[in-house]
């Protein structure tokens, strides 16, 4: 009967797993000091991400503040591989740091090693991200 019952409670968060990843997005585990900065040129833009908020900023635009989210992660893959950020508030923000071989900013001769795409509303912002 413990047999039995183990089997059907493993089978229940094997299930629960299932369900959780059926948009093959999991919430990623990440450490405590894994804080990002993000920008982009033309326009200019960066976004900085830490526990205590992420912040979106532009020389031609107000400066926006979202709470900190804990980010998604891409299903069946590292959680350091690629990181979703939805950006409460008004509209559909959303914030994409992937992990990549290099990424150029087009200014500097600087490679990073994420790339990141902000999705403002109706306005796509591509850049480069590191850690903070």
């Amino acid at each position: 009967m413990k047999t039995f019952t183990s089997f059907i409670a493993i089978l229940g968060l094997g299930m629960t797993l299932l369900l959780m990843n059926s948009n093959n997005l999991v919430v990623a585990e990440t450490a405590d000091n894994e804080e990002f900065i993000a920008s982009g040129t033309e326009p200019f833009w960066s976004i900085t991400v830490s526990k205590r908020a992420i912040v979106y900023s532009s020389p031609d635009k107000p400066k926006q503040t979202f709470p900190y989210v804990t980010p998604l992660s891409a299903s069946g893959r590292p959680a350091n591989l690629v990181r979703v950020y939805r950006l409460k508030g008004t509209g559909n923000n959303i914030l994409i740091i992937r992990q990549v071989s290099a990424c150029s900013d087009g200014m500097s001769d600087k490679n990073y090693s994420y790339s990141a795409t902000a999705i403002l509303g109706n306005v796509v912002l591509d850049g480069c991200a590191q850690k903070k």
